[in-house]
């Protein structure tokens, strides 16, 4: 090597050497291997991105195009020069740093050292080093299987999250097992699943863990070998068909493709709406794998329901539901409260038994009932709930499935982004539009509402304020409404506030909060605190201590 070379060469050792040093000097290493017995070491791989002058190792590579990281020097390494002579050189010197730490808990049973270099050829991506800590991985495998018998197999008791979340890397990790037994790893996932169902937020940790941890598998072991996948920091990835690329054994149980199939249905269940087209992607992969039963659950829906749960046939009423595209069919033969009915409850009962909550519907009716709602996305979601609100005699159940549908980060999923509306919003606009014993609804209902990416509720508050007015039943639920709000809405509701009595009730509701909320709520009545003050200056008692009551609310004074 020239002297360019060496330094260069030394630019990356020194990178390397302190990426260990400060891994070693950690004082958190002990503690973290000692949360759950599934995790025998920190670190499994890092990356070296060599180039001239800022050279690095991190231990996070999402695996982007590194066509963007231009070095700002020219390299002094030809292609040929960094995968003959650079390469073996840096093992030589990881290693080294390797056999020091054997037994140290800061390296994992295996270790793999990728390498990202600029060269005069381009970026060079290349393993500098992979070694797998035989002693570490026995007692890893030691420790899964006892795992799974003691806590999983014998045990009736919720388990932990942070095990799941390694307990699913393990199982398909190759490296640990080398025959993937598919139909063993579901059953295990299941029974996560089936102990801790009494436990509803860690239920969901634990499935999100399962769900990163398919996709991982899919994405980096199963997909590759029959697909081409370009991953990108700024867009979904591309996937294109090896040529001749085809499934091995795929009309026999338990194989590969299931476990992928299995991925694909868990994300359309429980992952959020934004997340959920993975899955529709791994479903049409395999279907253009061969896989039959990927195409059927396409056109069907996936086999998480039984026949029953998914088609409703009756004199009055049909409906089809398909998970794979969280769409609901409606046919309504007769336009009376019995079809709605039994429309709504085929509905309720597939929310209850996990069908996805951001979802649509597909209607078939002659009838074209709107909420008195300006500005909602005119979809037959909207329609359908509009036309069974017309039949009083279905608003408690329309109750029951709001409650079961409304969720945080789900949609309805055939409206614009700007009037997208969590599910339950239509039966929750009408039901609160209609009777104030339904306010209590419209508050839980506020208590969810994403607002930083929901706007539609703002016309539901301003229709609301407009029927109901401001009294004792209704202002605790347009406080909740205006909790909510955005700038943009303004609510002309200042001549009613002109009787001291009616003023009172929403100070009563406003001084319970604090000086953000109560400044947010007021913000579409009066606009910004300058201008109550300036009402509140002019007013007479004992209107101008109420208003100053509320300009104290906001934290702000005359």
């Amino acid at each position: 090597m020239n002297t360019l070379q060496e330094e260069a060469l030394e630019e990356m050792k020194t990178a390397i050497h302190t990426w260990f040093d400060e891994q070693e000097n950690r004082t958190d290493v002990e503690s973290a291997v000692k949360r759950t017995t599934l995790q025998i070491g920190i670190f499994n791989e890092v990356t070296l991105d060599y180039r001239p002058g800022r050279s690095n190792v991190d231990s996070l590579n999402f695996g982007w195009d590194a066509a963007d990281k231009k070095p700002t020097q020219a390299s002094p390494f030809t292609r040929e020069q960094v995968v003959h002579e650079v390469q073996p050189l840096l093992a030589e010197f990881v290693k080294k740093k390797l056999d020091k730490l054997v037994t140290s808990p800061l390296i994992d049973y295996r270790f793999t050292m990728q390498g990202s270099f600029a060269s005069t050829d381009g970026t060079v991506e290349l393993v500098v080093l992979e070694t797998v800590n035989a002693e570490k991985k026995r007692q890893l495998l030691e420790r899964i299987h006892s795992y799974i018998e003691q806590k999983l197999e014998q045990s009736s008791y919720p388990t932990k999250p942070l095990e799941t979340f390694f307990l699913t890397r393990h199982l398909l990790d190759p490296q640990l097992f080398r025959e993937l037994e598919v139909g063993k790893v579901i059953a295990i996932f299941d029974r996560i699943q089936e102990l801790n169902k009494e436990r509803t937020k860690a239920l969901s940790e634990h499935r999100s863990n399962m769900i990163q941890a398919l996709t991982d598998w899919a994405e980096d072991v199963f997909l590759p070998r029959y697909i081409e996948i370009t991953r990108s920091e700024y867009r979904t990835n591309v996937y294109v068909i090896k040529p001749g690329a085809a499934l091995e054994n795929k009309d026999e149980q338990n194989q590969p493709i299931d476990l992928l199939l299995y991925g694909a249905v868990m994300i359309l269940r429980y992952e959020p709406n934004y997340s959920k087209s993975r899955g529709q992607t791994y479903l049409e992969l395999a279907t253009q794998l061969g896989s039959s039963k990927a195409g059927r659950m396409l056109k069907e829906g996936s086999d998480s329901f039984s026949p029953e749960d998914v088609h409703m046939r009756h004199e009055l009423a049909e409906c089809k539901a398909n998970d794979v595209f969280s769409l609901i069919t409606v046919v309504i033969r007769k336009e009376e409260a019995r079809a709605y009915e039994l429309a709504i409850s085929f509905i309720l009962s597939l929310l209850r038994k996990g069908f996805p909550k951001s979802y649509k519907i597909k209607l078939k009716s002659s009838v074209r009932e709107v909420l008195p709602v300006k500005g909602l996305a005119k979809s037959d979601t909207h329609r359908f709930f509009a036309n069974a609100l017309a039949y009083s005699e279905l608003h408690p159940l329309l109750e029951e499935y709001a409650r079961a549908a409304m969720q945080e980060y789900e949609w309805y999923v055939d409206a614009e982004s700007e009037k997208s509306v969590m599910p339950g919003s239509y039966a929750i606009f009408g039901l609160g539009l209609s009777d104030e014993r339904y306010f209590p609804l419209v508050e839980d209902y506020m208590a969810l509402v994403d607002d930083e990416h929901q706007l539609a509720h703002d016309k539901f508050t301003a229709v609301f304020a407009e029927t109901h007015g401001i009294t004792e039943r209704s202002a605790p639920a347009l406080v909740a409404c205006l909790r909510r709000s955005h700038d943009s809405l303004k609510l002309k509701i200042q001549p009613e506030l002109e009787s001291d009595d009616k003023l009172f009730i929403l100070v009563q509701q406003i001084e319970a909060l604090t000086d953000y909320e109560a400044e947010r709520v007021l913000y579409p009545i009066w606009g910004k605190a300058d201008k109550l003050a300036a009402w509140a200056r002019k007013a007479q008692e004992p209107r101008k201590e109420l208003l100053l009551r509320l300009l104290k609310a906001t934290g702000k004074g005359l």
